[in-house]
């Protein structure tokens, strides 16, 4: 069985699986029912002043049958006092002293207010401090969240603030809803920062309720933007997390957040970068105990590879994340079609035909209609296989190319050398 044991920037838990700071965070009861459940840590809800809260608060995206493959809320950081949180964390961390549990903080970005907070919750025993610079909602209307996100200087400024003070790891959580996410994690690390967590969630509007005309969800009759978080959002996650971790400046450990829903998803996110990961939608939707399948899964994975520790999962697949600049033009794949898999849907035809290159002809064999890819034509673009619903019924397949490789960065030098 491979050692599943990490260490995010000094903070150390028993498995990679963290619960993010939201609902399922927002009690000492909810957290030790998590731990109880086999979660290596939590990010305890994002305390600070305590702010009224509306209902309703959630919303989600169903699509294709499956339900919840977004999630949309406009709740805000912890509406219970601050000392009654503190009060809690205490008694979690006494009852379950090898978990990591993580103080998610937002307050105004002023220095002395950073001072005050961070004081208090490492009095209670913290492992470690995560600034939420990512909340795009409520909170970023006062200035705080996003707000504070979406500008660099002032993710460098409030972190040195709390580094000024803190004596616990800092993770600075950051906001997706800038263009470069890289510019803020560099901010992050020039002011301190001991880890960087990403995503928070996206701006968005969940739906409008055809009947009604109210938005979902609405508040008597009212809506606002709110955060979107869940399936959909992973690859957009997985892209953020990726950019930061082959980025030098940005050369702090990664806590990736976004979509993660089992445990091949958290592979996915330790291959690009991440140390750990939190999840937070995947429990909303089916409980704490979603961690023992989290568990198994990466522990067999990791077994059947044949690697004796997760930490050494972490990262692999960065050197291979480029950009479209360094990609060999002259690589080429072409689908084939297995006419004894395909039912004859003709979905690949009608996608090719409508909307791509024309390259796959339908004919008849022995009164049997079939299907084959012109691969003089093909592009090797993958919408073929992508729609066919039959797996192994279209497969993609390299054709060795007779011209060497060479990247359009590459072509472009060739050509600049030879015009001077």
């Amino acid at each position: 069985m491979a050692d599943l044991r990490i260490d995010l920037a000094g903070i150390k838990s028993p498995n990679p699986f963290w619960l993010a700071s939201a609902p399922p965070t927002n009690s000492g009861y909810q957290v030790q029912r998590a731990f109880e459940a086999g979660w290596g840590g939590a990010v305890w809800k994002t305390l600070g002043e305590p702010i009224l809260n509306v209902s309703s608060r959630f919303a989600a995206v169903n699509f294709n049958g499956q339900r919840v493959a977004g999630f949309n809320n406009i709740e805000l950081i912890t509406d219970r006092p601050l000392e009654v949180n503190l009060n809690e964390i205490l008694e979690t961390k006494k009852k379950f002293p090898d978990h990591a549990i993580i103080a998610s903080l937002m307050v105004e970005p002023q220095q002395e207010k950073w001072h005050e907070i961070v004081k208090k919750v490492e009095a209670v025993g913290v492992d470690g401090l995560e600034l939420n610079f990512g909340c795009p909602h409520g909170m970023a209307e006062r200035g705080m969240g996003s707000a504070s996100g979406q500008v660099p200087e002032l993710v460098e400024k409030q972190t040195y603030w709390v580094k000024e003070v803190a004596r616990t790891p800092v993770i600075v959580k950051l906001t997706p809803n800038i263009t470069d996410i890289t510019m803020t994690a560099e901010a992050a690390v020039r002011g301190g920062a001991d880890a960087v967590s990403m995503i928070n969630t996206i701006n968005s509007l969940a739906g409008v309720d055809l009947d009604t005309w109210n938005t979902v969800p609405h508040v008597g009759g009212k809506g606002a933007h709110g955060g979107y978080c869940g399936p959909a959002v992973k690859p957009i996650a997985l892209n953020m997390v990726a950019e930061c971790a082959r980025n030098p400046l940005v050369n702090v450990p990664i806590s990736g957040i976004g979509g993660i829903s089992n445990w091949q998803d958290a592979a996915e996110f330790l291959l690009m970068g991440a140390t750990g990961v939190q999840v937070c939608t995947a429990a909303m939707h089916h409980g704490f105990s979603i961690v023992e399948d989290m568990i198994d899964g990466l522990n067999n994975y990791l077994d059947d590879k044949g690697i004796a520790s997760v930490t050494d999962l972490v990262g692999q697949s960065v050197p291979r994340y480029s950009n479209w600049g360094d990609l060999d033009l002259n690589y080429n794949i072409v689908a084939q079609i297995n006419n004894d898999v395909c039912i004859n849907c003709n979905k690949c035809h009608i996608a090719c035909e409508d909307t791509s290159h024309q390259c796959i002809d339908l004919y008849s064999e022995s009164g049997r209609p079939m299907l084959k890819v012109r691969e003089q034509d093909c592009v090797g673009c993958n919408l073929c296989a992508i729609v066919c619903p039959v797996d192994g019924a279209i497969s993609m397949v390299e054709r060795k190319s007779t011209i060497p490789p060479m990247t359009w960065n590459e072509r472009q030098s060739l050509i600049s050398n030879f015009t001077r």
